[in-house]
């Protein structure tokens, strides 16, 4: 648990002080703020609100050494935040391995958001053709697995 504590502090730092931000502004009526972040080579528009937690927004940055610590640390891999589930932010932001690692370690492809989607619509919708295809094999893996037990 200690460990977790200080793994969470220190990803809120690394966000928080993070030299990409280069537009921020507020919105008073919804309290949310619209970031531009400029990452690997890659613009993204992403809204954050306070309770945006520190897991889901290391996926949209693609820190695949901070979430792989954050998932050994016992972190819920299928915890929404802001509506979503993790796999649910890196297959919308095309984040190929953090994908990968979240299915490895049994996130739950089916799972729908507060908006009736799942992670396959995320990427689908965010044209993130990479992790579709990822997330589309493993649909099918499943699939295909739960027919052979019932053999």
């Amino acid at each position: 648990m200690k460990n977790l504590i200080l793994l969470s502090a220190l990803v809120l730092g690394l966000t928080a002080n993070a030299n990409p931000i280069k537009d921020t502004t507020k919105n008073v009526n919804s309290e949310k703020y619209r970031t531009h972040i400029k990452t690997n080579n890659m613009d993204l528009n992403i809204v954050y609100s306070t309770n945006v937690d520190a897991f889901c927004k290391l996926i949209t940055t693609g820190d695949y050494k901070a979430v792989k610590s954050m998932i050994e640390a016992g972190v819920d891999i299928d915890k929404k935040s802001v509506g979503m589930t993790p796999l649910m932010y890196a297959a919308r932001y095309n984040r190929v391995d953090v994908v990968k690692l979240l299915i490895a370690n049994g996130a739950n492809l089916k799972a729908k958001s507060d908006k009736g989607y799942t992670a396959l619509k995320y990427a689908k919708i965010s044209k993130a053709h990479d992790t579709y295809k990822i997330i589309e094999e493993a649909l099918k893996s499943q699939k295909a697995e739960r027919k052979a037990k019932r053999k």
